[in-house]
C-alpha cells in the first residue's frame, strides 16, 4: 500500500512538472512576443529587441525557476538547474543538432563567444571554490559575487550590440510580428502570469519529488529540471539545423550558456547567496569540460565544423554523465 502511494504520488508530481514546463515555456513566448511588439512600435530597432527582449525572453524559464528556488530556500536546485541547463545545451542539443546537421561556426563564434562561455564557467567554479584560497568553511556564491558576475554580462551586452551594429541588421528585420497595444499588453500580462504559475509548480513539485523518492535537490536541478527549461533552446536549434542555419543553431546555445552563469546566476546570488555541496564540483568542472572540448573540437577534423561524428560523441558523453550523477545519488 505504502509503495502504492508513493507511485501515485511520484505520476501527480510528474505530471504537475509537465504542466509547469507547459505553462513555463508558452509563457515566455507570449512575454517576448508582447514585449518585442511593443518594443517595435515606439521604434527600438529589431537589432536591439533580439539583443535585449528575446534573448532574456530564451532565459526567463532558467530565470524564473531559480528566483523562486532561491526564495523557497532550495539552493541546491537553483545551482542545479543552471549547471544541469549548461551542460545539457553542449552536450545533449549541439550533440543532437550536428547528427541532424553539421554546424558551420563562424570565427567569432570560435575566437570569442565559445571562449567566453570557458571563462564564465572557470569564473563560477573559482568563486565557489574561493574558501580554499582564503581558508573559509565552506563554498559560497555570495551577493558579491552576483555583482561582479553582472558587472561581467553588461560588458559582453555591450560587446554583442557593438558586433550586431557591425555585421548589420538585415536578417532580422521583419522578424518582429507587430499586435495592437491592448493585445501587447495582455500578451505581457499573460506571459508573466505564465512564467510565475510554471515556474511555482515546476520548483514546489521538483522539491516534493526529491523528499518523496530521497532525490538530492541538485540531482533534480541537474536532470529535469535542466531539461525542462533548456526545451526552448531545444527546439531553437533543431529548427534552424533544419533549415541549415549553423550560426542560429550554434549561437543560439552559446549564448544561452553565457545568460545562465552571467545573468540568471547572478541575480539568483544576489537574492539570496548560494552555498554548494562539495559534489557539485564535479558537475561544475564537466560544464566547464563541455565548454572547452566544444572550443577544441572546431580544430579538429574540419576547422570550424561540429561534424555528426562529433555530435554523436557529446550524445554519449552526456548519457554517461547522466548514468553517473544518477549512481552518485
Amino acid at each position: 500500500m505504502h509503495t502504492s502511494f508513493l507511485y501515485l504520488a511520484m505520476i501527480l508530481h510528474i505530471a504537475l512538472l509537465l504542466i509547469g514546463f507547459a505553462f513555463l515555456i508558452k509563457g515566455a513566448d507570449f512575454l517576448v512576443e508582447g514585449a518585442s511588439a511593443i518594443a517595435k512600435r515606439v521604434g527600438i530597432r529589431d537589432i536591439v529587441i533580439g539583443l535585449t527582449i528575446v534573448a532574456f525572453g530564451t532565459s526567463s524559464p532558467e530565470l524564473v525557476v531559480n528566483i523562486l528556488a532561491a526564495i523557497s530556500g532550495s539552493t541546491d536546485l537553483a545551482i542545479g538547474n543552471i549547471i544541469g541547463s549548461n551542460i545539457s545545451n553542449i552536450f545533449l542539443i549541439l550533440g543532437a543538432v550536428a547528427v541532424v546537421y553539421p554546424l558551420r561556426v563562424k570565427r567569432g563564434t570560435v575566437w570569442k563567444e565559445i571562449p567566453l562561455t570557458v571563462l564564465a564557467a572557470l569564473a563560477v567554479l573559482f568563486l565557489l571554490n574561493d574558501h580554499i584560497i582564503d581558508g573559509g568553511p565552506m563554498s559560497v556564491l555570495t551577493r558579491t559575487d552576483g555583482l561582479v558576475l553582472l558587472l561581467f554580462f553588461l560588458i559582453f551586452m555591450y560587446y554583442s550590440y557593438g558586433i550586431s551594429k557591425v555585421s548589420g541588421s538585415s536578417e532580422r528585420e521583419g522578424t518582429v510580428k507587430l499586435h495592437s497595444l491592448p493585445i501587447s499588453s495582455a500578451m505581457i500580462i499573460g506571459g508573466i502570469s505564465g512564467l510565475t504559475i510554471g515556474g511555482k509548480l515546476i520548483v514546489d513539485n521538483a522539491v516534493s519529488l526529491a523528499t518523496t523518492w530521497g532525490l538530492s535537490q541538485s540531482l533534480i536541478g541537474l536532470t529535469i529540471l535542466a531539461l525542462g527549461t533548456s526545451l526552448p533552446e531545444l527546439a531553437t536549434s533543431v529548427v534552424a539545423a533544419l533549415k541549415k542555419k549553423s550560426d542560429i543553431a550554434i549561437g543560439n546555445v552559446v549564448g544561452s550558456n553565457i545568460f545562465n552563469i552571467l545573468f540568471v546566476l547572478a541575480i539568483t546570488s544576489t537574492i539570496r547567496p548560494l552555498p554548494i555541496t562539495p559534489h557539485i564540483n564535479f558537475d561544475l568542472f564537466v560544464m566547464l569540460a563541455a565548454s572547452f572540448l566544444l572550443f577544441l573540437l572546431m580544430f579538429v577534423g574540419k576547422r570550424r565544423v561540429l561534424e555528426r561524428s562529433q555530435g554523436y560523441m557529446f550524445l554519449f558523453l552526456y548519457a554517461t554523465y547522466i548514468i553517473y550523477i544518477v549512481m552518485r545519488n
